[in-house]
C-alpha cells in the first residue's frame, strides 16, 4: 500500500472516501449528513460504520462513515483503530484506491493513521495456494508527511517481524535467523556453537543441546560517529519450545512457533535502523536455538554455568528462555553500553496478570522503565511495571547451586525478572515480557490473529527519541 499525502483529498478520484462522524454531530460531506445521519439516525458511536453509493455524483464511488465516539473521548489510539477499521472494510469491498478526509483530527495523529492503516492491511498467505487480491493499493490523506513517513518505515519493521514470527518453525530455523540477519547489511556477527563454548555460554547451549539444530548467537550492530547513547536489544530467539524433557502437552505446542517473536521484533527493529538514522549506536543480541527432548537434551537436577561463572541448578527444562536470556545478557553487559532492554515471550505467569492487553516491565534503573513505558503509550503499546523485589529470589535458592531456574508458582513473571537480574552487571536495564501480546489467538482491536509485532513500534520509537 502506497500512502500519498495530499492537500484535499475530496478532490481524489477514489474507490471509497472515509470521512468521520464525532457522536451526535455532522460530517464534513452533506450526502452522509443527509442519509447517515437525518435519516437513518447514525449516531457515531466509535467503531460503527456506515456506507453509501454516491451514485456518479461524485469523484469518489463510495463514502464511508465511521463513529469516532464522544469528541472529548477521542485518543491517537482511537484513530489507530479507527484506521485500521476503515481499511479492513475497504479491502472486503476490493477497494483499491482509499482517500481519508477526516475532520477534528490533530495532525499529530498522523503517526498513529498511518500504523492503523498498515496493520489491517496485513495478511500472511505465503503458504496458501490461492491468494486473495484484496489489497489497498493508494491511500490518500491530509496528514503530517514526516510522520506519515516515519511511521510508514515503523510499520514496515512490524510487518517484517511480523512474518518471520508468524513462519512456522521448519522455515524460521536458528540458522535462517541468522542468514536474515546477516542481509541486513550491518556489522553483523553470527557465532558457531565452539564459539559459544568457549565463551562460556553453558546456559545457552544447554538449552540447544536437545535439538539437531545447529544453535547460532547473533550480533548486529549499527553505528554512528559520536552516538548520544549506546542500547544493547536482547530478543529471546527460541524458534521452537517442546518443553525439551519437561515436554508441553500438545495443545500448548501448537504456537510455540512463536516464541521467537521477541528476536523477530529485534530483527525487525534492526532492519529499518540505518534507514531511520538515529544518532544512537544499537546493538541486536539474539541467542537463537530450539528446546528439544532429543537424546542430548538437558535434564532436570542438571547444572549448568553461564557465562559470568554462576551455576544454575535445572529445576524444569520448559523455562529455557531466562537460560539463553542469561548469557545473551553477561554478554550485552561486556559492550560497554549504556542501557540494555531484554525482550522474551517469558512467563505464561505474565500473561495470567496482564492478559494479552499489555506486556509486563520490570528493570533495574526507573527512569529507564517509565521512559520505556511513556514510549510505549505514545507508540500504540501498553507496558505494565512488575515489582522486581529481591524477595522473589527466595524461592530461586538451591541447595547445589547459585540458582535454579524457576521457583514459585507465585509471582512467576518477576520471580524470571529477579533470575535474569544476576546475569545484569554495571549498566541499565529493563526486561520486557510479551508474552500475552506477541501472538494472538483471536482477532483483537486493529490486529488479526497470529504475530502482532509487539515491541517494534515502542523500540524504534524510544531509540529515535534519545
Amino acid at each position: 500500500m502506497e500512502i500519498k499525502v495530499v492537500d484535499n483529498v475530496k478532490t481524489i478520484e477514489s474507490d471509497i472516501l472515509v470521512v468521520n462522524l464525532f457522536e451526535n454531530e455532522k460530517t464534513s460531506v452533506e450526502l452522509a449528513n443527509t442519509y447517515a445521519v437525518e435519516q437513518d439516525n447514525f449516531k457515531g458511536k466509535f467503531g460503527e460504520i456506515y456506507l453509501l453509493p454516491t451514485y456518479g455524483k461524485d469523484v469518489f464511488k463510495k463514502v464511508l462513515v465511521i463513529g469516532f465516539g464522544k469528541r472529548e473521548e477521542f485518543s491517537p489510539d482511537k484513530l489507530r483503530e479507527a484506521a485500521a477499521k476503515a481499511i479492513k472494510k475497504a479491502m472486503q469491498m476490493e477497494a483499491k484506491k482509499v482517500a481519508f478526509s477526516l475532520d477534528g483530527v490533530d495532525f499529530d495523529y498522523s503517526e498513529q493513521l498511518t500504523i492503523g492503516a498498515f496493520i489491517a492491511d496485513y495478511t500472511f498467505d505465503k503458504y496458501k495456494s490461492e491468494k486473495k487480491d484484496n489489497k489497498v493499493q493508494e491511500l490518500y490523506v491530509q496528514a503530517n508527511a514526516d510522520l506519515v513517513k516515519k511511521a510508514e518505515k515503523i510499520a514496515s519493521a512490524m510487518t517484517f517481524a511480523r512474518n518471520l514470527a508468524n513462519e512456522p518453525a521448519q522455515f524460521a530455523t536458528p540458522e535462517e535467523l541468522a542468514l536474515i540477519a546477516s542481509d541486513l547489511g550491518l556489522d553483523t556477527k553470527i557465532y558457531s556453537k565452539d564459539e559459544c563454548e568457549k565463551m562460556g555460554m553453558g546456559a545457552f547451549l544447554a538449552v540447544a543441546q536437545g535439538s539437531s539444530r545447529e544453535p547460532k548467537f547473533i550480533h548486529m550492530k549499527y553505528q554512528v560517529d559520536n552516538p548520544k547513547k549506546k542500547i544493547a536489544l536482547i530478543g529471546k530467539g527460541i524458534t521452537f519450545d517442546s518443553g525439551g524433557l519437561d515436554i508441553k502437552p500438545p495443545s500448548s505446542m501448537l504456537t510455540m512457533k512463536d516464541d521467537m517473536s521477541a528476536a523477530a521484533c529485534v530483527i525487525g527493529v534492526m532492519s529499518i535502523i540505518r534507514e531511520l538514522h538515529p544518532q544512537v549506536e544499537v546493538h541486536g543480541i539474539i541467542a537463537a536455538c530450539e528446546n528439544m527432548p532429543g537424546c542430548s537434551a538437558y535434564k532436570p537436577g542438571d547444572i549448568l554455568t553461564a557465562k559470568n561463572g554462576k551455576t544454575i541448578e535445572v529445576d524444569n527444562t520448559d523455562a529455557e528462555g531466562r537460560l539463553t536470556l542469561a548469557d545473551a545478557l553477561c554478554y550485552a553487559c561486556e559492550l560497554g553500553v549504556d542501557e540494555v532492554i531484554d525482550l522474551a515471550t517469558l512467563t505464561g505467569a505474565c500473561m495470567v496478570a496482564l492478559g494479552t492487553q499489555a506486556s509486563g516491565i520490570m528493570g533495574n534503573d526507573e527512569t529507564l522503565v517509565k521512559n520505556l513505558i511513556n514510549t510505549a503509550e505514545r507508540s500504540g503499546e501498553r507496558f505494565w511495571q512488575l515489582p522486581l523485589w529481591e524477595e522473589y529470589f527466595d524461592s530461586l535458592k538451591s541447595d547445589i547451586a547459585d540458582m535454579k531456574n524457576t521457583g514459585s508458582r507465585w509471582g512467576g513473571a518477576s520471580t524470571a525478572g529477579v533470575f535474569l537480574q544476576q546475569f545484569v552487571k554495571d549498566v541499565k536495564w529493563a526486561h520486557i515480557d510479551i508474552a500475552g501480546t506477541a501472538f494472538l489467538e483471536k482477532p483483537q482491536k486493529e490486529f488479526i490473529k497470529g504475530a502482532t509485532g509487539a515491541g517494534v513500534r515502542t523500540l524504534l520509537n524510544y531509540i529515535l527519541e534519545q
